[in-house]
């Protein structure tokens, strides 16, 4: 059978109908991948059944079919580490669910953020693995081989004004016509203020949460 629900979408507060497609699987079950829905980080995956899928929009608690038990299991009913739902999506062959969440602790049984044993943290890809560069040339502190242990050796203030040079110089070239070098100083900019950060004792991430909390 086609399950019909509809869902008040949090985002554009559009009413969603969706059309799951139970049929596909002999069991009457679908995949549903759970995802953090302010890291993006996958946490679980879980199957529902329809049942499942009305108690999680009603309750606004992500509730699974289990396999194991037989029935209904809303997750976090014993431990109190539930998943506060956030949105859900139908995958374009209609058997597939993404539901984005807000875990309340830990979401594996196991007691790990996610059951990947990852950490549920924020993450902006390269940027991320940038600012991890940058924190293990701090820590070496080769200043004779690395560029960012020099600069840090030589204090905050001059730090600072690096950024600040590299400042003028994106202003400058944003002023001409020549995009490759926008993006060069562009790039050096943001890499200089990925250092001033540190020397701070903060990183991306703090920024982002002042962010937020204007939003």
């Amino acid at each position: 059978m086609r399950f019909l629900v509809a869902l008040l979408c949090r985002n554009d507060k559009k009413e969603i109908i969706m059309n799951v497609d139970f049929n596909k699987s002999p069991d009457g079950l679908v995949p549903a991948v759970i995802q953090d829905a302010a890291t993006n980080k996958i946490l679980m995956l879980g199957y529902m059944d329809a049942d499942a899928l009305k108690k999680t929009i009603d309750t606004k608690l992500v509730t699974f079919f289990s396999r194991s038990k037989q029935r209904l299991w809303t997750k976090g009913e014993e431990s109190g580490n539930v998943l506060n739902l956030v949105d859900i999506k139908l995958d374009c062959d209609s058997d597939a669910l993404l539901v984005k969440a807000s875990p309340a602790g830990p979401t594996c049984h196991k007691g790990t953020d996610t059951c990947w044993n990852e950490t549920n943290a924020q993450t902006y890809g390269f940027i991320s693995e940038l600012e991890e560069t940058i924190a293990s040339r701090i820590k070496v502190g080769n200043s004779e081989k690395s560029y960012v242990a020099s600069l840090f050796e030589k204090g905050i203030n001059k730090i600072a004004q690096k950024v600040g040079e590299e400042a003028v110089e994106v202003v400058i070239e944003a002023k001409d016509d020549n995009d490759d070098l926008f993006l060069e100083e562009s790039a050096d900019l943001l890499f200089h203020y990925l250092m001033l950060l540190q020397a701070k004792g903060f990183k991306l991430n703090d920024v982002v949460d002042v962010l937020l909390k204007r939003n």
